[in-house]
């Protein structure tokens, strides 16, 4: 599986252009474009930008798996699970995971403890 991203889709309302967007992930505008392009695939340092230039999003809202749904309400996924990590190691963050039972309740693992969703 491959990692994709939709920070593209959801700059427009908050970064006018791919230079604004890569200056505040802190990357260069050529691998900004690259990725968006599909030249270049999504790295470490690419998921720490892009948490940094949307704070308010949670990993599984700023990607998803290639042959998952690209829509932001799309359930079950494990993107939080497997790349929380990279963002602690980096920012210091720690993202709370939510997972979603076959019945549709969500219970969130991480900041806090565990509550329902």
């Amino acid at each position: 599986m491959e990692i994709k991203t939709r920070i593209f889709e959801l700059r427009n309302g908050k970064y006018r252009n791919l230079s604004e967007l890569a200056q505040a992930m802190g990357l260069s505008v050529s691998q900004v474009y690259r990725v968006r392009e599909g030249k270049r695939g999504i790295n470490q340092k690419f998921i720490v930008g892009a948490k940094k230039a949307f704070p308010n999003y949670h990993l599984d809202e700023l990607f998803y798996l290639d042959g998952e749904s690209g829509h932001i309400d799309m359930g079950v996924t494990t993107v939080t699970e497997r790349y929380n990590h990279i963002v602690q190691q980096y920012s210091g963050l720690n993202l709370p995971v939510c997972e979603i039972d076959s019945s549709g309740v969500g219970t969130q693992v991480g900041i806090g403890g565990v509550s329902q969703v």
